[in-house]
């Protein structure tokens, strides 16, 4: 018997393809998708083509802005794992022209510790439409601890960035983002609502520092 052809069995309206890979990612466990990758990659390839971002149209930077998980990647590196057991965030600031990602455990003792990369952003609203494209320069990383009083402790070093990096928005909306990296890398994302920039993304004036992290530091807005 052979196989359907998942392209085959993607509905043809863009609200239906939408709310069938928003399905997809909020399968259970967390990285369950992964198992549907052929229906899933057809299913973004249909909504780039019928629901294209252009980041420089009125109000999408405001949806950009927030805190998102990562439900599905085509990529194999360790920091791009999904599962049960790691909570990959991704928060994004285009108003501040900060972003950073938050790998953690999920529940309580994701406030514990986490590892955290720390960059400028910057939204290319110029070019023919749509325009899609975000440049990212990686700043700092490293250790993310408990909170004391009114700061984090951290241990957080310079990046030494080599390549350009840059990531293109394909498709979205108040739930749903899906982009392409520079290395060809596809991320489907679903907002956290639950969780805001205001309690996971650093302190502007420690984020803008250049210098190496030696002890652990402490501050918040």
């Amino acid at each position: 018997m052979v196989p359907a052809d998942p392209a085959a069995l993607i509905p043809q309206d863009p609200a239906q393809q939408r709310q069938a890979l928003l399905e997809l990612l909020r399968l259970e466990p967390r990285g369950a998708a992964q198992r549907q990758q052929p229906r899933l990659m057809a299913l973004i390839g249909a909504l780039e083509r019928s629901m294209p971002a252009d980041l420089a149209a009125a109000g999408v930077l405001e949806q950009l802005e927030g805190v998102w998980e990562l439900r599905w990647s085509s990529g194999r590196q360790p920091y791009l794992a999904v599962g049960p057991w790691l909570e990959n965030l991704q928060l994004l600031a285009p108003s501040q022209g900060r972003g950073m990602n938050l790998l953690r455990l999920p529940g309580p003792l994701g406030s514990l510790a986490g590892i955290a990369v720390e960059a400028t952003i910057a939204v290319e609203t110029a070019g023919p439409a749509p325009r899609q494209r975000v440049q990212v320069r990686f700043r700092r990383g490293g250790w993310l601890g408990p909170w004391l009083g009114t700061g984090r402790l951290q241990l957080l070093r310079t990046v030494q960035q080599s390549f350009p990096a840059w990531l293109d928005i394909t498709v979205l909306d108040a739930e749903l983002r899906i982009c392409r990296g520079n290395a060809g890398t596809v991320f489907a994302l679903l907002r956290r609502p639950d969780l805001t920039l205001a309690e996971l993304l650093l302190p502007a004036e420690a984020a803008q520092d250049p210098g190496t992290a030696s002890a652990p530091r402490h501050g918040r807005d």
